[in-house]
């Protein structure tokens, strides 16, 4: 037996500007559930403020408090709730946690052409457009010809999965072609080929930029102190109590760290990836920028974490993971300057939603123009990367070459990324 589908998710906007909207799932449990419906909040530009959840098991019910982002698009309730209810398992037939789920086949990857007339600021429009046609963005490579236009090469994956019809890619290109007018040439849609598959690497990069941007670890210090942003506010200790006095049959993680978007998204993939399972937790409100999370945890043999080694790897990677989900550095690349902002992908090959729009809108905000981009992923020993590569072009109210400059723009991608 289950409940109507209908009942699944079921969303109670605010009931004015600005109060959160309530939303709830009551569905089978599945492992790394949770994580999948953040992932899906992120990317339709929401926040979580407050959130409580439990399961015994076979069955979850969740509450999320979920409220806009300020640069966030409007949003489309419906459509997040039908994204919501794909994933959950259906309610006549529960998927238990002991359980291996059907995962569904991947979605197709198509080819997006666009050419366009160079302007600043035109890359983030475009990635505007993108987000609001639900259109996952899973690599771009974007460059000048040399007649001064712009071509954007955009792989995505359509979250209604109707990007086989010829009324759905009409329609995006009309919506492209619409909102940049007279700067748009052409527009065509296309299933991906062979060219995707080269995509995949990351051997452009010198050892010595990728050993800065991945062969990052989380020093005493920064393991004490979560100081990201400089503002003295934001800076207080991260920290991660381990108790397992409290419950007889669950490990307790009690957690305090800044407030930051995705957070919630962070700390459920780290559990996913280690095959946490999470049978209680509480997400509060945030106070004064800082927030404090419960998580009451087993193994999945259904046990406490007791080892030292393996209490101590979760918490290490909890840690920077919430410290430092996203890696930012500014780096030259010849007579150029390259912007690279990295971010680690779940196990299951999802990456972080978002990052491509957050940063384009940073630069466009600070008047800095695009030269290229170019998204790849990169494997390490430890885990696979997602990458982000943009060759900005020197203006005169950022002189690229200035320390200044680089440190201004490198925070203000930072601070967009982590929604401060």
């Amino acid at each position: 037996m289950g409940i109507a589908c209908d009942d699944v998710i079921v969303i109670q906007p605010g009931k004015s500007a600005g109060e959160p909207s309530v939303l709830t799932v009551n569905c089978p449990d599945q492992a790394g559930l949770g994580c999948d419906l953040c992932r899906i909040i992120l990317e339709f530009g929401l926040c979580i403020t407050k959130g409580d959840f439990s399961t015994d098991g076979r069955w979850c019910y969740i509450v999320l408090w979920v409220a806009p982002n300020p640069s966030s698009l409007k949003v489309d309730w419906e459509s997040l709730k039908s994204r919501l209810v794909s994933i959950c398992p259906s309610c006549a037939f529960p998927v238990y946690l002991n359980q291996h789920s059907n995962n569904p086949s991947p979605s197709p990857v198509y080819l997006l052409k666009f050419l366009y007339l160079d302007w600043k600021g035109l890359l983030h429009d475009v990635t505007k457009v993108l987000c609001e046609l639900e259109l996952i963005i899973q690599r771009v490579k974007a460059m000048p010809t040399p007649d001064g236009k712009v071509l954007d090469l955009f792989f995505v994956t359509d979250c209604m999965e109707l990007l086989h019809t010829k009324l759905r890619r009409d329609a995006i290109c009309e919506h492209l072609m619409a909102a940049l007018g007279d700067y748009c040439i052409a527009c065509e849609i296309q299933l991906a080929g062979p060219e995707y598959e080269g995509l995949q690497g990351y051997s452009s990069l010198a050892p010595a930029i990728a050993d800065e941007l991945f062969g990052y670890e989380l020093s005493d210090s920064e393991a004490r102190l979560q100081a990201l942003s400089p503002d003295t506010k934001l800076r207080k200790t991260a920290t991660i109590t381990v108790d397992n006095l409290l419950s007889p049959s669950h490990t307790l993680l009690h957690i305090e760290c800044v407030d930051q978007k995705g957070l919630f998204y962070d700390i459920l993939r780290t559990s996913k990836d280690y095959n946490i399972r999470i049978a209680y937790g509480r997400f509060t409100s945030n106070v004064e920028g800082f927030r404090k999370i419960d998580l009451f945890i087993q193994q999945t043999d259904g046990k406490k974490v007791l080892d030292p080694e393996s209490q101590t790897a979760l918490c290490s990677r909890l840690k920077e993971d919430m410290i430092n989900p996203v890696r930012v550095i500014i780096a030259n690349r010849g007579p150029d300057t390259e912007l690279l902002v990295a971010n680690p992908v779940e196990l299951s090959g999802n990456g972080r939603p978002r990052v491509f729009y957050d940063v384009t809108l940073a630069l466009k905000m600070l008047g800095i123009f695009i030269f290229s981009a170019e998204i790849v992923r990169h494997t390490t020993p430890v885990r696979q990367w997602e990458a982000y590569k943009f060759l900005l072009e020197e203006s005169r109210e950022f002189p690229l070459a200035s320390s200044r400059a680089r440190s201004k723009i490198v925070d203000r991608v930072r601070r967009t990324l982590m929604g401060w």
